[in-house]
């Protein structure tokens, strides 16, 4: 079964508008199934295939030469000298959805086709299944079966055991990935740091006491964790500044892209340990962080997200930016709300009283509640959370 995805209908309006479409993404999100659908006329090309991206790079003209009806190119980071010809190509004759690109190495890709493409591409992100996507497809599940099952599509499609299906995405194309990207003398060292980010799923991320408790140095740490992050591994949610007169944290907080593979990395094997890990809070965030990260990129857009916490750990979750507009959003794993919920948003509007500020507490509880003090939404209820009022 193939579930529909919210950026097919962003995808088919760039196209109409760029002559080039760039999908960026994790691996196994979708990307391919998502641009083959979308562009069923299209000529397919993988560029993972050795003899494939040879022919590509040893005659790049004659290779794109054929192209009418329109090509995809998928991982064409592994072969970027092909886009200054794509470049040439799409000057000389004007034609809109001409070129879809995929792409899993965010950085490594986005210099590429930023250097090449710049005013001729649309980038759109795309992330693994949401959970309004699952929900359409009839994937009901409840909050702990989120969490072990993650959002990779081959989980749902090929029904898979999702503890070995993490296993083998870990062992193959993370480790093949990065090994590629970096000299890692010891694998083991460097599985021990992505074991420990997962144990650190939430929290303000510091190189200092991951280097201690890994064996290397703080720059290894870094470097290790910008590649993480340019292959879609984690993601660093940035702290929310404004010019006011308190010490704010300026360090970003840990997350993973699918929560499904941080639970693996954490040894969480079936429900009855979800039920019982102590980490089961700190990954209900991470899933509802990330989903309304999808939610933005799912049409085209920034995510805009950040959060709040200063040195005497007032904290918020969630800080949405849209203009001089501010939602904040608490994050809890209970089925019933309690009125502390609402001390840190307080304590956000009062640090910031000439701004407007919508606050909204999200749980994994059954009541709804729509007010001017704050809101009080179920998890699976989010769409529209962060919708511009107009």
């Amino acid at each position: 079964m193939v579930i529909k995805r919210q950026l097919e209908s962003e995808l088919k309006s760039c196209a109409k508008q760029y002559p080039v479409v760039t999908i960026t993404g994790p691996r196994q999100s979708g990307k391919t199934t998502l641009a083959r659908r979308t562009f069923a006329h299209h000529r397919y090309v993988n560029l993972e295939e050795p003899d494939t991206r040879e022919l590509a790079q040893a005659d790049p003209r004659a290779f794109l030469a054929t192209v009418e009806k329109g090509l995809i190119l998928d991982e064409i980071q592994r072969a970027p000298e092909l886009l200054s010809y794509i470049q040439s190509m799409v000057d000389q004759k004007k034609k809109n959805g001409r070129f879809i690109l995929t792409g899993s190495r965010n950085f490594e890709l986005m210099h590429s086709v930023t250097q090449s493409l710049a005013g001729r591409t649309a980038i759109l992100n795309l992330l693994p299944l949401s959970i309004p996507e699952l929900q359409k497809a009839k994937y009901n599940y409840s909050a702990d079966e989120y969490l072990l099952n993650g959002f990779y599509p081959r989980v749902y499609a090929e029904k898979l055991e999702p503890y070995k299906a993490y296993r083998n995405y870990f062992q193959t194309y993370i480790e093949r990935d990065l090994r590629s990207l970096i000299n890692v003398k010891d694998l083991s060292t460097f599985q021990k740091f992505v074991k420990l980010c997962a144990g650190r799923v939430g929290q303000i991320f510091n190189a200092s006491a991951l280097s201690s408790e890994v064996g290397v140095s703080v720059p290894t740490i870094t470097s290790w964790l910008s590649i993480l992050q340019e292959s879609y591994i984690v993601f660093l949610l940035q702290p929310y500044f404004s010019n006011i007169k308190k010490s704010l944290v300026r360090s970003p907080k840990l997350y993973f892209y699918d929560v499904g593979l941080a639970a693996y990395l954490l040894g969480i094997e079936n429900l009855t340990q979800i039920s019982r890990d102590p980490l089961r809070g700190s990954l209900f965030e991470n899933m509802v962080v990330m989903d309304l990260v999808k939610y933005r990129y799912n049409r085209g857009l920034d995510h805009g997200l950040y959060f709040f916490r200063d040195d005497k750990q007032h904290e918020v979750d969630v800080i949405r930016v849209s203009a001089t507009d501010l939602v904040a959003i608490e994050i809890k794993y209970s089925q019933t709300y309690h009125e502390d919920f609402l001390n840190g948003l307080k304590y956000f509007r009062n640090v910031f009283p000439k701004k407007k500020i919508s606050t909204a507490v999200v749980y994994t509880g059954q009541e709804t509640l729509s007010g001017e003090e704050f809101s009080l939404i179920n998890y699976q209820n989010m769409t529209g959370i962060f919708e511009d009022k107009r």
